[in-house]
């Protein structure tokens, strides 16, 4: 189809023929009556994602409990309400369907950036991802730093622990004290991480001593810090869960404390926020997301 030049405004219009006219009723009419479902009621308009932009691939670990699975839809939906027409998909490691290597399948050709639902650096983020993204030869992949450490992680377990009874004046307390209860890795710069975020919630709370404690494959457990703190005379302690969703490492771990055990991080609207930042990040900027994963600094501060 060739294209013609516009019209002069200045010249008079041409009269249309009847039958052009009829034409140009019809097809009116069927753009209109497209609009319209069987039993008369206007159809939806339907949301077209952001043209160009990278498909952004939530990656969660996967639990076998049904919560974490419905915690992290609900996350996603509120990083769709922050960037409406942003397509948005989620794949797990392992545990849950769907898988990410299908994910990624089904987004065929195009960019994608895989953002790691998790909290710190360790084999997930060093291997499996960049693995799976190799993977997807259709795609142009990116793999985003991972969501810790962050300002607004600290925000949301702070508020978190608001949520479960923590109160502003308990941080003025010489007995007062909080474990940050994490998943736990063998990888060393995962523990960097973990204690990273404990010194950021540390100053959030106005300087009441946080300690990081694991649930799995890494020293202190979280029975053991709590004893180590009332040691030190710290008897009124309270659990920080820094885990992204439910599952069974944040149940032990809250079942261990004795008193105060905030909810995991969840769909908390600063979830939503920095899941989204993670994905600007390596889009605008993959180097320097790579030079992060090495810096626990930059990854906290970025």
């Amino acid at each position: 189809m060739t294209e013609t030049a516009p019209e002069d405004p200045h010249e008079p219009l041409p009269l249309d023929s009847t039958a052009q006219l009829l034409t140009r009723i019809t097809a009116q009419l069927g753009s209109q009556l497209g609009l319209v479902s069987l039993n008369g009621t206007r159809r939806p308009m339907h949301r077209t994602r952001v043209p160009s932009a990278p498909v952004l691939v939530a990656v969660a670990h996967g639990s076998r409990d049904p919560r974490a699975l419905s915690t992290v839809l609900e996350l996603l939906d509120r990083v769709r309400e922050l960037r409406p027409g942003l397509d948005v998909r989620l794949g797990h490691i392992e545990l849950n369907e769907p898988l990410l290597p299908d994910t990624l399948d089904g987004i065929g050709q195009g960019e994608a950036v895989l953002v790691p639902l998790l909290l710190g650096r360790g084999h997930h983020v060093r291997h499996d991802l960049p693995r799976a993204a190799a993977a997807a030869t259709r795609l142009r992949t990116r793999v985003a730093a991972p969501l810790g450490p962050h300002p607004l992680l600290v925000e949301a377990l702070y508020e978190r622990l608001l949520e479960a009874g923590w109160r502003e004046e308990d941080g003025t307390r010489r007995d007062t004290a909080v474990v940050l209860a994490a998943a736990g890795s063998r990888d060393p710069d995962s523990d960097t991480d973990a204690r990273r975020t404990a010194a950021l919630l540390s100053d959030r709370l106005g300087g009441v001593p946080v300690v990081p404690a694991y649930a799995s494959a890494a020293a202190p457990t979280v029975p053991a810090a709590l004893r180590a703190l009332a040691a030190r005379g710290r008897h009124r302690t309270a659990v920080a869960s820094y885990f992204t969703a439910p599952g069974r490492f944040a149940a032990v771990t809250a079942a261990a404390a004795p008193g105060i055990a905030a909810a995991p991080l969840g769909a908390h609207p600063a979830m939503a926020r920095l899941v989204l930042h993670r994905y600007d990040q390596a889009v605008a900027a993959p180097t320097a997301v790579r030079e992060a994963l090495t810096h626990p600094r930059l990854l906290a501060t970025a």
